[in-house]
């Protein structure tokens, strides 16, 4: 057995040694989801407000309701921010592991709103197909659908990067939302052309198969969501955790490896069999060497908790 009980050792290191770097670091990530959060929801409501000024000129009830649903669906920035803000407070007696889950949560009302945004589209689709209508100035209503899907894709192109380099997939959803609310603009650039057209039939067919683009946006977004719920991990990230670890002298083996998501920031936690024969300082020597080589491998983990075992174990 390793002297000075070292074979009992637990090492819990990776920034539960240093809470403030980890809480400065949480403050950092959650400041830059927050602002994406806000930046998103300016663009969402200038668009949404430039295409109600446009439908007093039309009187567009394709627009209209495109305005309406973009107003309405610039409130899924709420959530994103309550979590976000929520992932800063320390961990706590009853919360161990903080409150960075809120995020995953906060997917899953994004998701829902996709799902929101897929079943609206079909809907109005079909009613337009059952009651075809005419559209006044049918240039405006294509302008005001441009403006729809060009202020929708920035906002998804924006919050997608922001939300991929913290790590948050509520963040990323929120950006598909933006997306598919850019494919419901798409429909009122349709109706104005089938206007011009002479063809009432075209904006509820490209409607339709809007829905459908929903719809599949809907299911690429939600697999990776609930999968977080569900501590899924990239495998990939696993192996390099082992990687990382198994390189440093004094490792014999890496028994057990787990790595899961704490909202935009991961923890892993694994276990090294090392020389029977060392001392407890020794162990732990290895054990830091071991967190430090995790996180230079693998930035999206934040929190390292090394446990070592003697090799005959």
């Amino acid at each position: 057995t390793l002297p000075d009980h070292a074979a009992g050792h637990g090492h819990g290191h990776g920034h539960s040694h240093d809470p403030a770097y980890l809480l400065d670091d949480i403050a950092t990530t959650t400041a830059a989801g927050i602002r994406a959060t806000v930046i998103g929801l300016i663009g969402l409501l200038a668009t949404a407000l430039t295409q109600l000024v446009m439908v007093t000129f039309t009187g567009s009830v394709a627009l209209l309701s495109d305005t309406v649903h973009n107003l309405g669906d610039c409130l899924t920035a709420l959530p994103i921010w309550l979590a976000l803000r929520l992932a800063r407070r320390p961990p706590s007696r009853r919360f161990t592991y903080g409150l960075g889950r809120v995020e995953d949560l906060a997917g899953l009302a994004v998701v829902a709103a996709i799902g929101a945004s897929g079943l609206y589209a079909a809907w109005v689709s079909v009613d337009r197909l059952l009651h075809p209508a005419p559209t006044e100035h049918a240039w405006v209503v294509i302008a005001a659908g441009i403006v729809g899907v060009v202020g929708n894709e920035m906002v998804a192109r924006y919050r997608i990067a922001a939300g991929r380099r913290i790590g948050s997939l509520a963040l990323v959803a929120d950006g598909e939302h933006a997306r598919t609310d850019g494919l419901s603009s798409l429909a009122v650039v349709a109706s104005g052309v089938a206007s011009l057209a002479g063809w009432p039939y075209a904006d509820p067919v490209v409607g339709l198969v809007i829905a459908a683009l929903i719809a599949r946006l809907f299911v690429q977004t939600a697999r990776p969501v609930l999968g977080r719920l569900l501590d899924d991990v990239d495998p990939h990230l696993v192996d390099r955790v082992e990687s990382a670890a198994a390189t440093v002298p004094g490792v014999a083996r890496v028994d057990q490896t787990q790595v899961r998501w704490l909202g935009h920031r991961a923890r892993a936690e694994l276990a090294i069999a090392v020389d029977p024969s060392l001392s407890l300082a020794a162990a732990h020597e290895i054990a830091e060497d071991v967190e430090s080589a995790v996180r230079g491998a693998t930035p999206e983990i934040k929190q390292v908790a090394v446990r070592t075992a003697p090799t005959e174990h």
